[in-house]
């Protein structure tokens, strides 16, 4: 087991869980033949059922978990989307709401009230969530709307059928894909997987797969400079083929995808040469991806050059990409504060930190990106009226 003496133990349920699950990785690795590519010990670390860090009952987001999302952070960021979702539902005369791995229902819940004020409820507002206990938190959030406002909500187990429109909403979805690690020798590509020794999981190599080794080649020459022999980062085979299934499912409408990322050249710069994979445990960020699988978030950083690449391959528009913060400018976030105005200072106090905690640069503000892909909106999105960096991508 890994050192705990600076980190907040488990408690007995939790690692009798994470005990359940190194054994299971450790079968896999030995079924594997000693190898097991990072991108399915990633894909057992957060979503193996009843193991996994989505499917399990660990309690993950806001003071008490491991990460606190933006919709937590502030009712001002829902207040916001509200506004950009309004534009769109208005133009295409009513439509439906999507949204992926919905979190606690801070997003879901506030979003609702906003748009009911905006007077552009959507027809149904759906929430597609991988995770039991996640799915349970919503429900009790989304019980204490009014209940002409619950009855709209709907929970999905699947992507709805052919036909969708409205707007599709991820906020913070693309980073928890699994993904493959890579090494640049110089010369060729190898593959990083996990292997046991020792009695843990330690790092292993092996020439990369075909289909892996050539698309990290043309990453490496689309970056206009040389990485150093060594060189190590990720690369998100599953991100196409999930923006290709959404473009399928939509008629017409807005795909709104919010994470912490870069345009490939800032992604795959030769100076981010132990790329950004990290783990998250209890607020506390982690360089060992290996840490108490199961109770340890795993994510990397989207590239949101191939988020585009996805969305123009699978027959969408490019609306526009940009900062969060903004992108929250351009959604009103001035009005939207003013409406939220306290006379109590220290409501007051709390909301200007709110604001600069979801814009400034050292905060949530330029870490996190945002992109919007479409098919058939004609107007310009509000969300990218401040800013647009399409160029950059």
């Amino acid at each position: 087991m890994p050192d705990l003496s600076h980190l907040p133990e488990p408690d007995e349920a939790a690692r009798q869980a994470s005990e359940a699950l190194t054994a299971r990785l450790r079968d896999e690795i030995e079924a594997a033949g000693g190898f097991l590519p990072f991108r399915r010990y990633m894909e057992l670390a957060l979503y193996a059922p009843g193991l996994g860090y989505y499917a399990a009952g660990s309690h993950k987001l806001g003071a008490g978990g491991d990460f606190t999302t933006a919709p937590e952070t502030s009712p001002l960021f829902a207040r916001c989307l509200a506004r950009q979702v309004a534009q769109v539902l208005e133009e295409l005369g009513g439509g439906q709401v999507l949204e992926f791995g919905a979190g606690t229902g801070a997003l879901a819940v506030e979003m609702l009230r906003a748009l009911a004020a905006l007077d552009r409820l959507p027809e149904q507002y759906l929430i597609l969530e991988l995770s039991p206990d996640l799915r349970e938190r919503q429900q009790a959030a989304v019980a204490d709307l009014p209940e002409a406002l619950a009855a709209r909500v709907c929970w999905l187990d699947a992507l709805p059928p052919r036909g969708f429109r409205g707007v599709m909403l991820g906020n913070e979805v693309l980073d928890a894909m699994p993904v493959e690690v890579f090494t640049w020798t110089g010369e060729s590509v190898l593959q990083r997987g996990v292997a046991w020794e020792g009695g843990r999981f330690v790092w292993a190599e092996r020439p990369a797969e075909p289909g892996l080794g050539a698309a990290v080649q043309r990453l490496q020459a689309e970056t206009g400079s040389a990485w150093p022999p060594g060189y190590t980062s990720e690369y998100s085979p599953g991100l196409a083929p999930w923006v290709a299934s959404l473009a399928e499912v939509l008629a017409a409408g807005l795909i709104l995808l919010i994470d912490y990322g870069y345009p490939r050249a800032e992604y795959y710069s030769p100076e981010r040469s132990r790329g950004t994979l990290m783990g998250y445990y209890r607020h506390r960020a982690l360089d060992d991806p290996f840490f108490l699988p199961g109770l340890a978030d795993l994510t990397a950083h989207v590239d949101f050059t191939a988020v585009a690449e996805a969305g123009v391959g699978a027959g969408l528009d490019v609306l526009g990409y940009t900062t969060q913060a903004w992108f929250l400018i351009g959604a009103g976030l001035d009005q939207v504060f003013q409406e939220a105005a306290s006379e109590d200072p220290r409501e007051q106090l709390a909301l200007a930190g709110q604001v600069r905690q979801l814009t400034l640069p050292g905060e949530m503000g330029e870490r996190f990106q945002v992109i919007g892909l479409g098919r058939g909106i004609e107007g310009p999105l509000v969300g990218f009226a401040g800013r647009d960096l399409r160029g950059r991508l």
